[in-house]
């Protein structure tokens, strides 16, 4: 079911999202050259799969009205500030990407299934990705760490957005 909801297989025979940058925009770095670019805790949710104790990220209760929202590790344009709301779960939200910025596995950790959110370029962790909730008109809510992401005041990509399932 996941892996028709979300897209292709991806590595070892998870579901993956389709699209994502091509090879030359892929960035490949070995995790030695990951340790000296980000700090600790950057290093520890970005490679390592970690996440932030809710209610603490820079980003949780940010709002702005433009911009967007780029990868901490390789800024690859991830969300638009308009796609942010408060879903009151403690961790930044969004509720769709821009096109190919985001790839998808299957998460079995923590005794449960769950959809983790990386970018595309990097494979960078972000977060998780719930569907059905009803918070906004697209169901999907992003789940993301504050130390995943940066922001960048001014225009926005011009990129499209939209939901992970949409088709």
């Amino acid at each position: 079911m996941l892996s028709r909801i979300l897209g292709g297989k991806g590595k070892d025979g998870q579901p993956e999202t389709p699209t994502g940058p091509s090879e030359e925009k892929r960035v490949q770095k070995t995790e030695e050259e990951w340790k000296k670019q980000l700090s600790r805790k950057e290093y520890h949710v970005l490679r390592e799969k970690g996440t932030e104790r809710a209610g603490s990220g820079e980003y949780n209760k940010f709002y702005p009205k433009e911009g967007h929202f780029q990868c901490a590790a390789c800024g690859n344009p991830l969300y638009s500030a308009q796609a942010k709301f408060d879903s009151g779960c403690g961790w930044p939200a969004f509720d769709k990407c821009y096109t190919g910025a985001i790839k998808t596995e299957v998460d079995n950790s923590l005794f449960s299934q769950r959809v983790e959110i990386m970018c595309a370029a990097c494979d960078g962790h972000l977060g998780h990705v719930f569907h059905g909730e009803r918070f906004t008109e697209t169901s999907e809510r992003h789940c993301v760490n504050s130390v995943s992401v940066r922001y960048s005041k001014g225009v926005s990509p011009n990129l499209e957005e939209k939901a992970l399932r949409a088709k």
